[in-house]
């Protein structure tokens, strides 16, 4: 039988909806039960395994989305739970995707300028404002960057044939996967309407992003105000050092990742100090692999979002650090998932990382602690404190030099991909 507590933890906090992918709320619960793969019924009405809650949008196989009773759903399938509403500079998605409308210039310019409805006014402005990759969705030209010259044109895509909207998903999808330099474990935000979204949806889903639809479902005006609301900020006080140590080497509150996706990112789109677990096999694997001791308990810790030493602020979050770059499927965007997948292709004697392998090996054996820290600016040295108490094993800056963490950085050298050009900085 299904254990339906995870999910009533995962809901408990959120205000509208939130959308699970197929596999996840499998897992999250147990199995699902045979009737809910064959039986409509399973999904109507109130539960007692989602008080408060009614199911819209089961795709079978694929997502179910939860909204709160007597609330508008605001976000829409997700490969993974979804974000709540926030706006620009917290985003964390790796491409933002922002629908063509019918109100246009009357003679050529760039595709940015082209388009000249409020809607789209205002998802560029949010989509420039979250510093991220952002292409438009034409219904005649596909995927177009936004300083593509275009001239005007007059076709919406939910007035083509099926077969074109067919193709043309199919077509973008492929623009955008050699655009972005691959899709596996990406953040894929999506404005659009349903024409647009339900024609690539499912083959960014097979490829592997996480698609992000917050404004599935609304209406225009809603769709004008979502735009204006404000981002959630952190308004708690930061812990002292002490707490914070003590917070992160408490192994009672730890979960696992799938437990940490199910929240949604709620209450951790915030800077922060995080810690990782690794169970007793874990342990014999990553000990195997390093040639060295590794017991089971903390591993790692670090900072999510910390102001930059130029006193550049960070946009990133303890959500955005965990999900998009620890378990988002690139060993090349965080120093954890390289340490870890060095390791771990030493043990197997394997050539490269296999990014697939290392991620199902992490939802199997490790479990972390996030704690939100307001202070960004403080935070980098917050870190170097906390880092000399905890001395994780496998932390290699802040901390003494051993011969365990000599032969970690000999294998990251070994596996680092050194063959995509310039590096840039990995981070935790």
């Amino acid at each position: 039988m299904p254990d339906w507590s995870p999910l009533r933890a995962a809901l408990r906090n959120i205000e509208t909806s939130l959308t699970f992918e197929w596999g996840a709320l499998d897992a999250l619960v147990g199995g699902l039960p045979r009737s809910a793969y064959v039986h409509s019924a399973f999904w109507k009405g109130d539960r007692s395994g989602w008080p408060g809650f009614t199911t819209t949008a089961v795709r079978v196989g694929e997502s179910v989305t939860f909204v709160r009773n007597g609330k508008e759903p605001v976000i829409g399938a997700a490969r993974t739970p979804t974000c709540p509403s926030v706006r620009g500079a917290d985003s964390v998605s790796d491409v933002i995707l922002i629908g063509c409308v019918k109100k246009k210039l009357t003679t050529p310019a760039a595709a940015k300028d082209l388009y000249t409805s409020p809607l789209f006014c205002k998802g560029r402005a949010y989509a420039e404002r979250a510093d991220v990759p952002w292409f438009i969705l034409s219904a005649e030209h596909g995927l177009v960057r936004p300083d593509e010259d275009l001239a005007p044109y007059d076709l919406q895509l939910s007035n083509t044939p099926r077969e074109y909207r067919r193709g043309w998903g199919v077509r973008v999808v492929a623009d955008l996967v050699a655009a972005a330099d691959g899709l596996a474990g990406k953040s894929i935000e999506v404005h659009a309407g349903s024409a647009y979204s339900d024609a690539i949806r499912p083959h960014l889903i097979e490829l592997g992003a996480f698609v992000f639809e917050p404004l599935a479902g609304l209406k225009l005006g809603p769709r004008l105000a979502w735009y204006g609301a404000e981002a959630v900020a952190v308004t708690e006080p930061s812990p002292d050092n002490a707490e914070l140590v003590n917070r992160l080497r408490d192994s009672g509150k730890s979960i696992g990742p799938s437990d940490f996706l199910a929240t949604g990112g709620a209450e951790l789109r915030s800077p922060g100090l995080y810690s990782w677990w690794v169970d007793a096999d874990g342990a014999i694997d990553l000990s195997a692999g390093l040639g060295h001791s590794v017991h089971p308990g903390m591993i790692y810790a670090g900072l999510a979002g910390a102001t930059r030493a130029n006193g550049r602020k960070s946009k990133n979050t303890l959500w955005g650090r965990i999900k998009t770059m620890h378990l988002g499927g690139r060993h090349e965007f965080s120093t954890f998932r390289l340490s870890l997948g060095s390791i771990l292709a030493e043990a197997s004697n394997a050539a490269n990382i296999d990014e697939q392998a290392l991620t199902n090996w992490m939802h199997l054996h490790l479990r972390l602690i996030a704690v939100p820290v307001a202070d960004a600016d403080t935070l980098g040295a917050v870190e170097t404190e906390v880092l000399t108490d905890l001395n994780p094993p496998l932390n290699l800056d802040k901390v003494r030099r051993d011969p365990r963490r000599t032969q970690l950085s000999a294998l990251r050298k070994k596996y680092g991909r050194k063959e995509r050009g310039p590096s840039t900085t990995s981070a935790g």
